[in-house]
């Protein structure tokens, strides 16, 4: 991650950055799913929760730092610093690695799955690149419809591989473990509608509102206030509520914190905005922590590694998902309006379409007993 870093940096022309960024890419894929791997193999289930309250803050803290970050150096700085900041950060880390992390080595599950490999990255980089691309005009939409249809079939092409494979790569009998499948079916629509919001709020207070790349970013931080708030509160909430309540209201009341962004507008006081930002990025954190532990509550430990492996994907692709639903709906929002350039009634369209998304998530966490999860929190049967 940081060589690649230090090529985008120096990259000049167009395909040199793209290589470079794809290394980039590779390097920061595999630490967070190693690194969470590391995590549950090292703690026990009673210290779950909080373990994941800090493993899931830099995810939350990430989308919501780069963009005052990002301003600050695109206004004042260089744009290669964008990828400089990450050299001393990945020194950093690969030191204080090197001095506490021990070394730990999963037990092989079979032959490598080769095919598996080529299926699911065909997969996951078609469908990404074309809903990433689905009504941006970045690319001809013909280029999108290749795209998402190569990522179709080499999807269908995965499933009957892997059907055959003693060991294959994404391993989806995990979802017959009942946490781990509905941590894993509710958190992708929940993150299909929290994944628009670093494409939507950015650009309503930079297009719609007309406010600078650094004012912007320094509202937008309010979310990540939200969920430091969060992280000390979460296993005392969860062991209060249990898994099951938390994450059907706490889901309401964050697509409502989601739904109200959609009455934003540029006499609003900043406070206010402040206000409702830092509340929802409470509860969205509280969100992903219930999801994050759930998701590993039954998991057996041999399997730890292909359920962060399948879990991690479909972050990944819920994600780019989200990225995708908000841009279709600001264009169908701006087409149906007839606004040649984004006005804030349009972004408050796409916020209320995305923050229905979330509601999917509640019906799904009722699908299990009310008991579910206990034993991560030390919650007495009431």
């Amino acid at each position: 991650f940081t060589i690649g870093s230090v090529l985008c940096g120096q990259a000049d022309g167009l395909a040199f950055r793209v290589a470079a960024r794809i290394l980039q890419g590779i390097g920061g894929a595999m630490m967070v799913p190693v690194g969470r791997l590391v995590l549950l193999r090292s703690v026990a289930k009673s210290e779950l929760v909080a373990a994941m309250a800090w493993l899931t803050t830099p995810a939350l803290l990430g989308p919501v730092l780069g963009p005052p970050v990002g301003g600050f150096i695109v206004s004042y700085l260089n744009w290669r610093w964008i990828f400089d900041i990450n050299v001393p950060i990945g020194i950093v880390g690969i030191v204080l690695v090197s001095l506490f992390v021990q070394e730990v080595r999963e037990p092989p599950r079979g032959k490598f799955d080769g095919f598996g490999l080529l299926f699911s990255g065909l997969s996951l980089s078609g469908l990404m690149f074309g809903l990433e691309t689905a009504g941006r005009g970045v690319v001809p939409p013909a280029a999108t419809a290749c795209m998402l249809g190569i990522g179709l079939l080499a999807a269908l092409a995965y499933v009957l591989h892997a059907r055959r494979h003693p060991a294959p790569l994404l391993d989806f009998t995990l979802l017959r473990l009942p946490c781990f499948r509905v941590a894993f079916t509710a958190m992708l629509p929940f993150r299909i509608g929290i994944g628009a919001i670093p494409l939507l709020l950015p650009l309503m207070l930079q297009v719609g509102f007309g406010d600078s790349a650094v004012e912007s970013g320094l509202i937008t931080f309010a979310s990540s206030a939200g969920a430091l708030v969060m992280k000390p509160a979460a296993q005392r909430a969860l062991r209060t509520f249990g898994f099951r309540d938390t994450l059907v209201w706490n889901g309401v009341i964050s697509a409502v914190m989601l739904g109200l962004c959609a009455g934003f507008r540029p006499t609003w006081p900043a406070a206010a905005i402040y206000g409702v930002l830092l509340v929802g990025g409470f509860f969205r954190s509280l969100q992903f922590t219930a999801y994050n532990t759930l998701a590993y509550g039954d998991v057996p430990r041999p399997q730890m590694s292909a359920a962060t492996s399948l879990y991690t994907a479909g972050q990944q692709l819920a994600a780019t998902v989200g990225v995708a639903i908000g841009a279709v709906s600001l264009e169908i929002a701006m087409l149906l309006s007839g606004h040649r350039a984004s006005q804030p009634s349009d972004f408050s369209v796409a916020f209320l379409v995305v923050a229905c998304l979330p509601l999917l998530a509640a019906p799904i966490a009722l699908w299990m007993p009310r008991n579910a999860g206990d034993d991560l929190t030390g919650r007495k049967a009431a």
